[in-house]
């Protein structure tokens, strides 16, 4: 496997993403910063954890579902995790970063997506890895990297997170989100 091949398959798209995300976290956590910075940052991790959502939604719990003796357990619980963090997103997208509750609701939201990291990490990625083939894993992630493109980029808590709806809908949704980030001078 080429160094390419390895960094586009589902494992290390996945944890790569999870990576860039813990990195925003860290410096929101540091406090540092005008509060419009700390919208901006707040802004990035949405978009970034919104994409990565739909991308793991489309492809790799269907996968989970397809290849694991529990992929359906695994997968409801995982989309179940993202439903609670949109909702979150969404509440945080429309707070002032000076209002205290900015703050608590950031916390929350980091504190919920490390666990989900931590619990995909440590659970699903191990078994996806060991019950699919190589070339499986970089066919997911190319999958996954290209879903993000097109993906919305603001949550949506009510849009459907399993295909076929899913498959259907987001790409629409992602382009207006663009649209609407444009216009807002929204970094997406």
């Amino acid at each position: 496997m080429t160094a390419t091949e390895q960094n586009t398959d589902l494992i290390s798209v996945i944890t790569s993403d999870h990576r860039e995300v813990e990195r925003v976290f860290r410096e929101l956590e540091s406090g540092h910063g005008t509060p419009e910075h700390r919208r901006q940052l707040a802004d990035h991790v949405i978009t970034e954890l919104v994409r990565h959502s739909v991308a793991e939604e489309q492809f790799m719990y269907p996968a989970a579902r397809r290849v694991l003796a529990n992929g359906d357990e695994i997968a409801d619980h995982e989309i179940a995790e993202h439903a609670q963090a949109e909702q979150e997103m969404k509440e945080l997208e429309d707070l002032d970063p000076a209002d205290p509750r900015f703050d608590q609701m950031i916390g929350k939201l980091i504190a919920d997506v490390r666990h989900h990291i931590d619990e995909e990490e440590a659970d699903l990625l191990p078994k996806l890895q060991a019950a699919c083939a190589p070339e499986d894993l970089r066919d997911l992630g190319e999958k996954v990297l290209r879903a993000k493109e097109f993906a919305p980029t603001r949550p949506h808590p009510n849009a459907p997170s399993k295909p076929p709806l899913n498959l259907i809908l987001d790409p629409g949704a992602g382009l207006i989100d663009r649209v609407r980030d444009r216009l807002s001078n929204r970094d997406a």
